[in-house]
C-alpha cells in the first residue's frame, strides 16, 4: 500500500504545485452566481402543501389543533 501511495505521488509531482489556471478570455463566475446554480429548488412541484395538508388533517383527527409543528 505505501508503495502505491509513493507511486501515485511521483506520478503527479510535476503538476501538484502549479498556480491554479486563470482563464484570459472570459472572467470568472461571480460566488453569488455559481452557489444559485446549486441552490435547491422545487423539484416536486405542491409537495410542502400536500405535507402541510396531510399534517393538518392528521392534527385535526388527533385533536390537536391548537398545535404546531415544525420541521427542520
Amino acid at each position: 500500500m505505501k508503495n502505491e501511495e509513493f507511486s501515485t505521488a511521483q506520478k503527479y509531482a510535476d503538476i501538484i504545485n502549479l498556480p491554479h489556471y486563470e482563464p484570459k478570455h472570459h472572467p470568472r463566475m461571480p460566488m453569488m452566481a455559481r452557489a444559485a446554480q446549486f441552490a435547491p429548488f422545487a423539484a416536486l412541484t405542491g409537495y410542502n402543501e400536500a405535507i402541510d395538508e396531510t399534517t393538518q388533517r392528521n392534527a385535526e383527527e388527533m385533536g390537536t389543533q391548537g398545535c404546531h409543528i415544525t420541521f427542520i
